[in-house]
């Protein structure tokens, strides 16, 4: 058994369904501009009046940023809490209202899918739908997300009802 994450959830103790609220987090105007600077210098998220000017209608987070906040809520009210051995990537990810000065977002990510790794019994595969609102409940951003996460005992074959 890993000491780090010995007192952590496993594979096993996760549940088909089980729905994580990822709190909340609230986006302003230096965060919007200061991420944007260094990975997404689009005039739309560095300039007020640019921004007003274009589709989005004001100054607007990065796609990327959203995104990245997201991951630092999931990690805060779930990846740290289970034996977590990283992440496999990300799909469907939709952008689909943009993140303004001043929003609040938060949402869930909901346990939809677990198995096992074929190839390595210690490890087990779950795979989230993450589901983010701004703060009038008007989604923001969806993504399906995949992690490896330890397997308590390798040796016992897991059933999930």
């Amino acid at each position: 058994m890993n000491p780090i994450t010995q007192d952590r959830r496993h594979y096993e103790d996760l549940a088909l369904g089980e729905i994580i609220d990822l709190g909340t987090t609230a986006v302003n105007k230096e965060m919007i501009i200061t991420f944007a600077r260094e990975f997404d210098p689009f005039p739309f998220h560095l300039d007020e009046a640019a921004a007003k000017a274009s589709l989005l209608g004001g100054l607007a987070s990065s796609g990327w940023q959203t995104a990245a906040l997201t991951l630092k809520m999931l990690g805060d009210r779930f990846l740290v809490r289970i034996a977590s051995m990283g992440g496999l990537g990300f799909s469907d990810l939709k952008w689909k209202k943009p993140v303004m000065v001043g929003d609040s977002i938060s949402g869930t990510a909901t346990i939809s899918a677990l198995r096992r790794s074929r190839s390595h019994p210690e490890r087990g595969i779950v795979t989230l739908d993450m589901d983010i609102r701004n703060q009038k409940g008007e989604p923001v951003m969806t993504m399906r997300l995949a992690n490896l996460v330890e397997v308590r005992d390798p040796s016992v074959p897991v059933v999930h009802p």
